[in-house]
């Protein structure tokens, strides 16, 4: 990895909009030498080199020739007890963009050089006062979209995955030092009965990490949002529905069929569901080329979707057009709203069911609820058995996980499957009665691959791609 010893940092780490404070943040060996270049207490005096660490000062930034920049509190943080655990300042400026923006030219016209994104919690990963998996719940929390996302990446930032990988990590770790001794040393470690012993352990690690493996996928969701789908003929309701779930105008709504000819995307929080909305074209045939793509898109997104939402106009009896978007639903979590259920019906759930049936070979991802977007206020809408159900659908009802370790992360679950695998081969090994040196080298993949996800199996590339993602001033 660089050596940034020597490298003093400087960004701008709050939005750059017109607000009450900005924050210039400033890190490395000469960073309290610099900055007090260009601060003046109160009084006209350089005092920065001489203050007692985790105290603020009040004074003013000025430039070269002594003239005032703003007015600021500074603080400064002295190595190692700091966010990168160098000597770190952060000059509190006032809020606006021009004001922040000069404060941090004359930072970096002092001798000091503008970080890259991400650069700071770079700096306290490859300083060792966090993990790799701990750095990207940084950015993890900076992203999270609702309450349940959040609350995970919080509680991967306080390190509770980390703990768990090392944990992993150091038995899998005795293992392979005790079949190396062993090998080395047959005259006094015995090796006798001890595939089985090792068996029995393999079984306990495979059974932590699936336990881990199972919460990705929800994991995901959580942290991304569920892609959410709305399908449906023309004039079924489609916009309706996304506006009542938005709760604003988003889309045109006309008694005219075929009003959305292309693809609205928007993210809705459903108290704590981030439900990636996509309301699509009215899938029906036409010789419209516009309205054409409009409906092959249409059917790309619910290919591609985690749920669809399946608008049918219950009014209306189901048509050639809703026996071409049925079979979009073979082999996906679904969800059918029987709309206009305040008009007289002529579609039942039974002889929803029935059609199904008929063109489906299964619909055990499949719900049925009755909805009408007349009136969200009203207890007829189907908004609140809409919410529960994609509740119970995804997260089994539960939106708190209660301490529950989730894995969010893709490369998380990528390394976490590639240390599953290599135990697997361990366990494979046990059984054909191979010689015990093959257990160690299974073991030792596994060591590594989990130790990818806290950064001690790593490169240079990987740390770096995963840093060039966040914000500057991070």
């Amino acid at each position: 990895m660089e050596n940034y010893e020597k490298e003093t940092i400087a960004a701008i780490a709050t939005a750059l909009s017109d607000s009450g404070i900005g924050i210039v943040r400033i890190s490395g060996e000469n960073a309290i030498y610099i900055v007090d270049s260009i601060f003046r207490s109160a009084s006209g005096k350089k005092i920065l080199t001489k203050v007692q660490s985790h105290m603020i000062h009040y004074g003013y930034i000025v430039d070269k020739d002594e003239n005032i920049i703003d007015e600021v509190m500074t603080s400064v943080m002295k190595a190692p007890k700091s966010y990168t655990m160098e000597d770190t300042v952060e000059i509190n400026c006032h809020g606006g963009v021009l004001v922040m923006q000069k404060v941090l030219e004359t930072v970096l016209q002092a001798g000091v050089r503008l970080a890259e994104p991400g650069e700071f919690t770079k700096r306290a990963f490859l300083n060792g006062r966090i993990d790799l998996s701990r750095a990207e719940a940084v950015i993890d929390v900076i992203h999270s979209q609702n309450e349940y996302a959040l609350s995970s990446s919080v509680s991967q930032l306080k390190g509770r995955l980390s703990d768990k990988i090392r944990s992993l990590r150091e038995d899998i770790l005795y293992q392979i030092a005790f079949i190396e001794s062993a090998l080395d040393d047959p005259e006094h470690i015995s090796l006798e009965g001890y595939p089985e012993q090792l068996a029995e352990k393999v079984t306990g690690f495979e059974k932590e990490i699936q336990k881990l493996l199972a919460t990705a996928d929800n994991g995901r969701l959580m942290k991304e949002g569920i892609s959410t789908v709305i399908v449906g003929k023309p004039n079924a309701g489609k916009s309706s529905l996304l506006n009542m779930l938005l709760g604003e105008d988003r889309a045109i709504v006309t008694e005219i069929a075929g009003t959305t000819r292309d693809a609205l995307h928007e993210t809705i929080n459903l108290h704590g569901i981030s439900l990636n909305m996509i309301d699509t074209a009215g899938i029906h045939e036409t010789q419209d080329v516009v309205e054409k793509i409009g409906v092959e898109r249409a059917k790309k997104y619910a290919v591609e979707a985690d749920l669809i939402l399946y608008v049918v106009d219950a009014s209306e009896t189901l048509d050639e057009d809703d026996q071409n978007i049925i079979p979009l639903l073979e082999g996906k979590k679904a969800i059918i709203l029987l709309n206009k259920s305040d008009l007289e019906n002529k579609i039942t759930e039974e002889s929803l069911k029935e059609t199904l049936e008929k063109v489906l070979e299964h619909t055990g991802e499949i719900q049925i609820l009755r909805t009408s977007t007349i009136d969200p206020s009203s207890e007829n809408s189907g908004m609140e058995e809409l919410e529960e159900t994609i509740r119970n659908m995804f997260f089994e009802g539960k939106l708190r996980h209660n301490n529950e370790l989730v894995v969010t992360n893709l490369r998380h679950k990528e390394a976490l499957q590639d240390a599953l695998n290599s135990l697997q081969l361990v366990e494979q090994s046990i059984e054909d009665g191979m010689p015990e040196d093959f257990y160690s080298i299974d073991l030792t993949s596994a060591y590594a691959s989990l130790g990818k996800i806290i950064g001690e199996e790593v490169d240079e590339d990987v740390v770096n791609e995963i840093f060039s993602k966040f914000c500057m001033g991070k």
